[in-house]
């Protein structure tokens, strides 16, 4: 998968799936975010090897990563994580973080809508997403992309500093958002119209 995606601003970009020859761009990206950015990853990725690892698990079939690319740097980087679990196939865990500058451009939605494709593809049935209850832009921008507020949990995760942190469970049901998009998608074709 690639194709060019146009941002509010008239911004380029290509989204791409990810590939092994991405292990360089895929670390600078990370090395490049910010602390704060960082204290809430669930994994360690500005460690080199961490990074090779993820790209290693390419092909897999546990995990399907894209990124979006200015010329040849990675600014943002989304995944969908397959269940493996016989209970739980029918869920995955979207990951998503874009660069400072790209944000509030429209490239986390242009990503998310990409992995409802994939998920789409795979017969999912929802997408989860586990944040820390710091994460307000977060999950504000989740909520956005349809996602719901399912529970919390008190102090069940560590922040890469190693502050407990409340973890939220939030979860989006594919069958549902596609009810609501062709509702919108009718909504906007019968005013128009009209």
């Amino acid at each position: 998968m690639q194709r060019q995606v146009r941002l509010r601003d008239e911004t380029l970009l290509v989204i791409r799936s990810m590939d092994r020859g991405d292990v360089d761009r895929s670390f600078e990206f990370f090395e490049s975010l910010s602390p704060e950015d960082r204290a809430y990853l669930r994994r360690d990725v500005w460690n080199r090897e961490v990074v090779e690892e993820r790209i290693r698990d390419l092909g897999s079939g546990s995990v399907e990563r894209i990124v979006a690319l200015d010329g040849d740097r990675i600014v943002a980087d989304a995944a969908l994580e397959f269940e493996s679990l016989a209970w739980k196939k029918h869920v995955a865990e979207l990951r998503l973080i874009v660069a400072a500058p790209y944000r509030r451009r429209g490239l986390g939605t242009l990503l998310a809508r990409e992995l409802y494709s994939i998920a789409t593809d795979a017969n999912l049935e929802e997408i989860a997403v586990h944040l820390m209850r710091p994460q307000i832009a977060a999950r504000s921008i989740f909520r956005k992309l349809g996602f719901h507020e399912e529970t919390v949990l008190p102090d069940y995760v560590k922040d890469l500093e190693g502050h407990k942190q409340d973890m939220i469970l939030m979860r989006c049901d594919l069958q549902e958002l596609q009810r609501e998009l062709e509702d919108s998608i009718s909504t906007w074709d019968w005013q128009r119209t009209h």
